[in-house]
């Protein structure tokens, strides 16, 4: 288990923080830490403000006993990643989660170069773009997919949107649900690598499978899951009627396909735009959703602000 102590140094950045969040009236204080720490200590440090304390952590282990102190935690399942990519990550599930707004203000504290020590306090100002699925808005699809299984897929396809592959771009279409009727409609456009592994090594739920997912995602053909996140086929051509539907221009035959495939089927498809990185669910043969690229979400700002004297470092 990682842990990362709170040093005086460390108390007094969150300190600051705490400070600013105060100021600005920010809808969250949200601490990106390296591990476990003292979770009643800062619960100290942040008494008086009113707002969430958000604590984001890596490993869902590292997070025991925040949540029964009042904070409210976020495992980001990122070990290793960029910072950029774990800060991004830590507020879109927020949103997801419905402690911050998609428009709000958020003041974070990280450790921006030096691994443990805390040492960056930055103050947000989301966009509305970066607007990703909330409670509210997955409830009309829950009854169908679990929340969890869409929650996954969708995570995927948005990074998949942001970071295409080896620096191109990739598209791509899941289509989530109803895997019997969904494969009445499918032929193989190829090989299928997931073919033959049994289901643990094809859960989407694994982070492992996800990478797996994003190199396949660069082959012609969809993915067809399973209402538990299992990849049930990879590689499918689907053969769906795209008579008597509405579609923006400028999409091309991987929307209209997932748009078609809803309409015969109880399955909701989510699409990857390998021209833009937009993401879109399509149910009942109409679009629901629309996400844009993360990587557009986060506007950075400076904001001048003197922080209180830290103490000496121990």
């Amino acid at each position: 288990m990682a842990s990362q102590r709170l040093t005086k140094h460390n108390i007094a950045i969150v300190a600051a923080a705490v400070s600013l969040s105060k100021e600005r009236q920010a809808d969250a204080l949200l601490i990106l830490l390296d591990g476990a720490t003292d979770w009643k200590r800062i619960v100290e440090i942040t008494e008086g403000l009113e707002k969430p304390v958000i604590v984001a952590v890596d490993d869902p282990d590292d997070l025991e006993g925040a949540a029964e102190v009042g904070l409210k935690p976020i495992a980001l399942n990122k070990d290793k990643s960029p910072l950029l990519e774990r800060l991004q990550h830590a507020l879109l599930e927020s949103a997801a989660d419905e402690l911050i707004r998609t428009n709000g203000e958020v003041v974070a504290v990280y450790s921006g170069f030096q691994q443990g020590r805390l040492d960056t306090i930055s103050y947000l100002q989301l966009d509305e773009r970066m607007r990703r699925l909330t409670s509210r808005d997955l409830q009309m699809l829950e009854s169908r997919v679990p929340l969890q299984t869409i929650k996954t897929v969708v995570d995927l396809a948005a990074q998949i949107g942001r970071e295409g592959r080896e620096g191109k771009p990739v598209g791509t279409l899941f289509v989530v649900g109803d895997t019997r009727r969904v494969l009445e409609h499918s032929n193989d456009s190829g090989v299928d690598p997931f073919r033959g592994y049994n289901r643990k090594h094809r859960n989407l739920l694994d982070a492992k499978v996800q990478e797996d997912a994003k190199e396949i995602a660069q082959l012609d053909g969809a993915f067809i899951i399973g209402s538990d996140g299992v990849i049930e086929r990879s590689r499918q051509m689907l053969e769906v009627s795209h008579e008597d539907l509405t579609m923006t221009k400028g999409l091309g035959s991987r929307h209209w396909a997932a748009a078609a495939v809803t309409r015969k089927t109880k399955a909701i498809s989510v699409v990857v735009s390998q021209s833009t990185g937009t993401v879109r669910l399509y149910q009942d043969g109409h679009l629901v959703m629309r996400i844009e690229p993360m990587d557009k979400a986060v506007k950075w700002q400076e904001f001048a602000f003197e922080p209180p004297s830290a103490p000496p470092e121990d």
